[in-house]
């Protein structure tokens, strides 16, 4: 059950913490061909480079003429990163390479509170270089140094060279995963967070009866609805869902799909009038539909005894697609499935032809504190989480950057589900914004529960989307 309410557990919004910082800094210009940042000092990234150039002080030679982190020569960073059930040894491997690669010396600290480790010396005006620590926690410390705007702007951070490598950051991490905001809180069209270790969601299939029956995988919802109709004729259901609460991924998946980026943003925030647009009439209308394609008996399963047994109507090819997580291959890994069944995941279909497919993500965040004394080598250090060493190191524990390929270093059923973004998907991430409690009105109630009743004709699209207008209006006015 844990594991099964992970994508629901990352849609859970902001609390408030404490702390404060100094400003960040503007985004530097672009960082090409494997040259660092500019040194804290004002001194060019080459400062020392020359021939004959005496050695910094407190290093044991000089450093190689045409070494590109000559400027960083001496210099130590604190990174601090949350230890979860990864671990702490991937981290120290991770700032040995990176020492290895840049001669920036690493003080680590770990820990599984780390906000209680940290905060102490940051009250007193000390910060670590870097941290890696994700929103959703329940000190809420990311959260509060977003909202004092006390995160430094990496968005130079993706123009930079991956250090040891020649490829830049941009084009090693996965498509949309800097523009959500996760990544972007502040809509300024910069970064200010780094994404890390995630996990997709998505539709999973038996991809052994699709094979049997010569079906393809819908690349759009047209197709959908032709191959349920298919399926029909021969007695099986297009879709089911383990309980409505899953819905929660899948409807951001689909609201990026019908309007990008942009509608997700106003959608998510409750601006006023979105639920009448075009794009959302485009998602109410998907469900809606989707519902007359569900096998009738989902609902009465739809809850958290019983979950599992919509689960089992894909294993038993009585339901096609389910949104689910990764984690679904262990959950059911004991359970009875028709022969020649094995797993597969797809992102949703576009909206239309030649249009985009999502799959959501949860993901945690790294990033540099405004207050931080070593700023362009804390970048260095970010830039070179993406590298091919620090990936294979990560992947090693379990953990799993989003980088284009990251598929290629994995095994099982974990080559299928994280190739889902190298195959054209784009990845859907953000949640609804918190607002103050408001008596009968939540996220949940009012956007997911009703699947149920559509389903069971209990509930009309009309009934539904006039709830969800008049709850909208509600959480807009108590927007924290």
């Amino acid at each position: 059950m844990k594991k099964r309410v992970l994508c629901t557990i990352m849609s859970i919004t902001m609390a408030a913490s404490l702390f404060a910082g100094c400003g960040g800094k503007d985004a530097g210009a672009s960082n090409s061909g494997g040259d660092a940042p500019a040194a804290e000092d004002g001194a060019s990234a080459d400062a020392g480079a020359d021939e004959g150039a005496a050695p910094d002080a407190g290093t044991e030679e000089a450093a190689a003429p045409d070494d590109p982190y000559a400027a960083y020569a001496g210099t130590t960073i604190s990174v601090a990163a949350i230890e979860t059930a990864y671990g702490s040894e991937m981290w120290q491997q991770v700032a040995d390479a990176f020492t290895a690669e840049t001669g920036i010396a690493v003080e680590l600290t770990t820990d599984k509170n780390l906000e209680d480790v940290i905060g102490p010396s940051m009250q007193g005006g000390e910060y670590p270089d870097v941290i890696h620590l994700a929103t959703g926690r329940e000190a809420a410390l990311t959260e509060q140094f977003i909202k004092d705007n006390n995160i430094a702007d990496i968005t130079d951070v993706l123009s930079m060279t991956v250090p040891g490598e020649t490829a830049a950051v941009s084009d090693k991490i996965a498509g949309g995963f800097t523009d959500t905001s996760l990544t972007n809180p502040y809509g300024d069209g910069k970064t200010y967070l780094a994404p890390m270790f995630y996990s997709p969601c998505g539709l999973f299939y038996n991809a052994g009866l699709l094979e049997e029956k010569g079906w393809e995988v819908p690349t759009t919802w047209d197709e959908m609805w032709e191959l349920g109709d298919k399926a029909k004729a021969e007695d099986i259901y297009l879709f089911t869902y383990p309980t409505t609460g899953y819905f929660d991924a899948f409807l951001y998946a689909l609201m990026y799909s019908a309007g990008g980026p942009e509608f997700f943003d106003k959608a998510t925030h409750y601006e006023e009038g979105i639920w009448e647009t075009p794009e959302a009439q485009t998602c109410f209308d998907i469900i809606a539909k989707l519902a007359t394609y569900t096998n009738p008996i989902t609902p009465a399963q739809a809850n958290d005894q019983d979950f599992t047994q919509n689960q089992q109507l894909v294993l038993d090819n009585k339901a096609i697609f389910m949104p689910n997580g990764t984690w679904i291959v262990g959950e059911m890994a004991e359970a009875p499935r028709a022969e020649g069944f094995k797993w597969g995941m797809t992102a949703l279909p576009a909206v239309q032809t030649g249009g985009d497919s999502y799959s959501y993500t949860w993901f945690e965040q790294a990033w540099i504190p405004s207050g931080a004394e070593n700023q362009d080598a804390a970048k260095l250090f970010v830039a070179f989480l993406y590298s091919d060493k620090a990936c294979e190191i990560f992947a090693s524990a379990g953990a799993i950057q989003p980088v284009l390929g990251i598929a290629d270093k994995l095994e099982g059923d974990n080559v299928m589900f994280y190739s889902i973004y190298d195959n054209g998907a784009k990845a859907a991430m953000g949640n609804f914004a918190a607002f103050d409690a408001i008596p009968g009105v939540e996220v949940r109630t009012v956007f997911l529960d009703p699947v149920n009743s559509l389903v069971s004709g209990d509930t009309t699209e009309e009934e539904w989307i006039a709830n969800v207008i008049s709850a909208s209006d509600q959480m807009r006015a108590n927007l924290k």
